[in-house]
């Protein structure tokens, strides 16, 4: 377990913990990675004396040192001034030119660099374009197709067979190329079909959420959040000493107006009462719809009399609009009962009783606020 979490970070260090950071070192270093065995190759070859030594090894230091480097400018973060910050194009014209002057000086082996080359290609093509695809193996095609002529010319005078091979690779280059890009494009499709997933995938969970929070018709918390967020004000009024109050709210006669006006225009009357509550509620405090026409407001922090001020403010507010129905303008009221949390009680018992301020409220003939502290 240690082994693996120093491994873990080691590998944070290096490459980093953001994810499309990550994305472009992990490609940079495949990269870095495939031109350091081809170098590593070349390097033997050398040595049992089939590759010439001093141009390898100047090959050996400079085409992996140099995808190195550009490795370490991705992760300095520089390269973010880009459009493209892995600098893929660089990475696939730099990648093609090493393999070019590699196959000058692999001899009899050159052959192998075709293997680099195809892994370079499909090491950049986790994040290349199908444009940069198609100009990256264009150009590793030329360059690599000038060290093919150049080997070809080299080696017309020591060897009959020197141009038929040239030629031969150059006939598997022709019809190896053109697949990368083809492969890049299907990549893109489906990395581009996959976001759109995830994305549609988001949305559903934005709104499974919201309907498990929200009241659909209202777009107020529903009855279950607004459980919890009474039981998390609790918790913080245990943790702090200070109190909180419950304001339970009722429209008088609304039965009357499903009745006289149907359901339609009760269902617009609970959506203006909504709006215009929220619009008068403080940041901190929480309103939701408890159950038909019923609502709750949460003060948080608050005593009964600044709770008070906060809850009149609605039924004011409400009882000055117009809901607009087919028969015409209606005038709404509201009744409200008001009750102040006190130390050592419950949720529900403060809930309760601004239930029987409520009920208190509607006997003293409606549209009135009753505060039972």
């Amino acid at each position: 377990m240690g082994a693996d979490r120093a491994m873990r970070h080691l590998l944070d260090l290096l490459l980093t913990t953001d994810v499309a950071q990550r994305a472009r070192l992990v490609q940079a270093a495949m990269v870095t990675a495939a031109l350091a065995a081809l170098a590593l190759a070349l390097v033997l070859l050398a040595l049992a004396g089939h590759a010439p030594r001093r141009p390898v090894l100047w090959w050996a230091l400079l085409a992996p040192g140099g995808s190195l480097a550009l490795f370490a400018l991705v992760r300095s973060g520089w390269t973010r001034r880009f459009a493209d910050p892995a600098l893929t194009l660089v990475q696939m014209v730099g990648g093609g030119a090493a393999c070019a002057l590699a196959y000058s000086l692999a001899g009899a082996a050159r052959g192998g660099v075709f293997l680099v080359l195809m892994a370079l290609l499909l090491a950049t093509m986790l994040s290349a374009t199908p444009r940069q695809m198609r100009q990256g193996c264009i150009a590793a095609a030329v360059l690599l197709g000038l060290a093919m002529v150049d080997a070809a010319l080299r080696r017309n005078g020591g060897w009959p067979w020197g141009p038929w091979v040239e030629a031969v690779h150059l006939a598997l280059l022709a019809a190896l190329l053109p697949a990368a890009p083809l492969l890049a494009s299907r990549w893109a499709r489906m990395r581009a079909r996959s976001q759109r997933q995830q994305q549609d995938l988001q949305a559903a969970l934005v709104r499974i959420r919201e309907l498990a929070t929200r009241d659909e018709l209202t777009g107020l918390v529903n009855r279950r959040q607004m459980r919890e967020l009474m039981s998390q004000e609790h918790q913080r009024c245990i943790r702090s000493g200070r109190t909180f109050c419950l304001g339970v709210l009722d429209i008088d006669r609304f039965r009357d107006i499903n009745e006289q006006h149907g359901r339609s225009a009760g269902d617009a009357v609970l959506r203006s009462v909504a709006h215009e509550a929220l619009r008068r509620v403080r940041v901190s405090d929480a309103f939701g719809r408890w159950s038909g026409d019923r609502f709750v407001l949460l003060l948080a922090d608050a005593r009964a009399p600044l709770a008070k001020g906060g809850l009149e403010r609605v039924r004011s507010g409400v009882g000055s609009m117009r809901v607009a129905v087919a028969a015409g303008d209606l005038q709404l009221t509201l009744s409200a009962g008001l009750a102040e949390h006190h130390a050592g009680e419950t949720v529900e018992q403060t809930l309760d009783r601004a239930e029987r301020a409520l009920a208190e409220a509607k006997q003293q003939g409606r549209d009135r606020l009753v505060c039972l502290g």
